[in-house]
């Protein structure tokens, strides 16, 4: 097993044992983008930009 897959799998069980962690991080990181789409449109598109991460957020789910 070469030290890529080896990552692989580590980075696999992680993210298995830790949903509620790994959540938390998406979260964070969709909301901190639509944060910054919202400031460099200067709030013309803020309800699209919310709608967009909910539907982001939907997507990657738990």
């Amino acid at each position: 097993m070469s030290m890529f897959d080896e990552l692989k799998n580590k980075a696999t069980d992680f993210i298995k044992d830790n949903p509620d962690k790994i959540e938390g991080v998406s979260d964070n990181i969709l909301e901190k983008a639509a944060d910054l789409a919202d400031e460099k449109t200067g709030g013309k598109f803020s309800s699209q930009i919310d709608g967009f991460e909910q539907k982001a957020d939907d997507a990657i789910g738990n």
